[in-house]
């Protein structure tokens, strides 16, 4: 990234931090700023969460790590990682129809990581998300090795998890990232 895109980027994460304190009680953004300026590898991830639509945001800080730890925080699904099945596994096995990508493999090249289920309703803690999209989420081997892949969202004021052949792809689902700095 050039100094011109860092400065850019710094600068829509600082205003995103600051309208959205409700997020990230008792952290400093001179703080997080400064992670992030040593760790330039980490403002390319953030940057590539950021032109995907995934609208990152400061949610937590881990003690023992000393890690900052940001999640998508767009209201929907990333709009620039849709329409994607769960893993290469998936996309491979379909014979026709195929999606553009997948998630796992796109997360791995953003250099972030798919949420977890439990993150993902960490993240529903913070807001309304996924009201009218959904979002894969890791999905455990067993289920995995049977062909399913998990996926939530937030219907009715509660946050659901539901199942689909790994295979599958909807133009309202995506995913949501974490990443730790």
């Amino acid at each position: 990234m050039s100094l011109e895109q860092r400065e850019e980027l710094l600068s829509v994460l600082k205003a995103r931090f600051e309208k959205n304190m409700s997020r990230h009680k008792g952290l400093e953004w001179a703080k997080v700023q400064a992670k992030l300026e040593a760790h330039s590898d980490k403002l390319w991830s953030l940057n590539e969460m950021e032109k995907t639509g995934g609208e990152p945001d400061v949610v937590g800080y881990d003690e023992k790590t000393g890690e900052y730890i940001f999640y998508d925080c767009s209201a929907e699904s990333p709009k620039g990682r849709r329409s994607v099945c769960y893993d290469r596994e998936a996309l491979e096995a379909r014979k026709e129809h195929k999606p553009g990508n997948n998630a796992i493999d796109m997360a791995a090249a953003m250099g972030i990581e798919l949420l977890t289920e439990e993150q993902y309703r960490a993240l529903q803690q913070l807001g309304n998300f996924d009201t009218k999209t959904s979002s894969w989420v890791q999905t455990p081997s067993g289920i995995r090795k049977l062909g399913g892949a998990l996926f939530c969202d937030r219907r009715y004021d509660q946050v659901w998890v539901y199942h689909n052949g790994a295979e599958s792809y909807y133009a309202a689902r995506a995913f949501r990232g974490s990443l730790r700095v």
